[in-house]
């Protein structure tokens, strides 16, 4: 198979492109698909139960050469069944991106075997570490779709694996010999746990992001759709408030508490919460109406869209000017992010 090897991370990234849009037209084939990946993760978690029964019943066990190059391929697989899901849920303006372009750089090492070999042979604490960050991004990416849990619930689950994962690292780090050198291990497992929570805001919400997004001085809530345009001047704003509109997308059945931020120059000034149910191809229409504006409410504004668990869904930034001449209008003209992969390339797709 190693002549062909170079067919895998292609077919792998094709398949995590077919289940992100599948998750709302057929979610059921994305879920296989999604399943099939954790699937593969129990046969490699597997190989050493599976070496000791074929050595039981007469057989040689597997040889490190073809262990080494399975774990190769699911790590290939995970990888790039992953990238469609970080490519068009990051923020590319925050954190999220530093995630993200760790993730891509993991996964072109895993395509370079003489990096990637040289990896597993010498240094098995590095290998061991890049496993772990491996098992959180298959956990983080599938059990939205799988199992219906919020972005919240799966990035614990994700944690979790993760310092599991993380332990033979640490063993092969620390060789810990004394019971004071486990303690000291498992502290240290302890500590990359509460680091990994700490920095959730790097991490983006893989099966969430918004579709279209708008502002308003009005809102039909029958249609779920803005309406109006005003300057965004302090007078406009004092007398009617602000409409903040965002579609966002998640995977059928899934029902989530989000946040509307608001933050006027840097500082938070209201936390508003929301609920959305996930399913709709165009995204779940969620609004909110900011009324309390600020005695100057001039300079520049931010709309943080979060999930309850504190990571950033997307953005919206506008600037108030103090009089309506140079002010940008608030049209209700819904846009979408500029590059999502969620919108443009459901253009491409028949009878979407």
């Amino acid at each position: 198979m190693r002549p062909y090897a170079w067919l895998w991370p292609p077919i792998a990234f094709c398949a995590g492109l077919a289940s992100f849009f599948l998750v709302d037209r057929q979610q059921s084939l994305g879920g296989i698909l999604a399943l099939c990946m954790l699937l593969a993760w129990v046969l490699l978690l597997s190989e050493s139960l599976i070496g000791r029964l074929l050595v039981r019943h007469g057989y040689s066990s597997l040889p490190s050469g073809i262990t080494a190059f399975i774990a190769q391929m699911i790590h290939q697989e995970t990888l790039f069944f992953s990238l469609p899901f970080l490519l068009a849920t990051t923020v590319w303006s925050s954190g999220q991106a530093i995630f993200t372009l760790l993730v891509l750089s993991m996964a072109a090492l895993s395509i370079l075997d003489p990096l990637y070999f040289k990896l597993a042979e010498r240094y098995r604490w590095v290998y061991f570490a890049f496993h772990a960050q491996c098992v959180f991004v298959v956990v983080l990416v599938t059990l939205p779709t799988l199992l219906h849990l919020t972005t919240g619930e799966s990035l614990i689950y994700a944690l979790l694996a993760m310092v599991v994962f993380a332990l033979p690292s640490l063993i092969h780090l620390l060789r810990p010999k004394r019971v004071s050198s486990w303690f000291a291990m498992f502290g240290l497992a302890m500590l990359l746990a509460i680091a990994g929570w700490a920095g959730r805001a790097w991490v983006p919400p893989a099966n969430l992001w918004i579709t279209g997004s708008a502002l308003s001085p009005g809102f039909d809530t029958q249609a779920r759709e803005p309406q109006g345009e005003i300057p965004l001047s302090a007078e406009e704003l004092q007398s009617t408030g602000l409409y903040a509109y965002t579609a966002i997308r998640a995977p059928r059945g899934l029902r989530e508490k989000i946040y509307h931020e608001w933050h006027h120059e840097g500082e938070l000034i209201d936390r508003i919460p929301l609920i959305i149910h996930g399913g709709r191809d165009q995204g779940y229409r969620a609004w909110t109406h900011k009324k309390n504006i600020p005695e100057d409410p001039t300079g520049q504004w931010r709309i943080d869209v979060m999930t309850n668990s504190g990571q950033r869904i997307g953005v919206i930034r506008f600037t108030v000017e103090d009089g309506s001449t140079d002010a940008v209008l608030a049209d209700g003209k819904i846009t979408a992010p500029p590059g999502l992969p969620g919108l443009e390339w459901r253009r491409l797709i028949p009878g979407s």
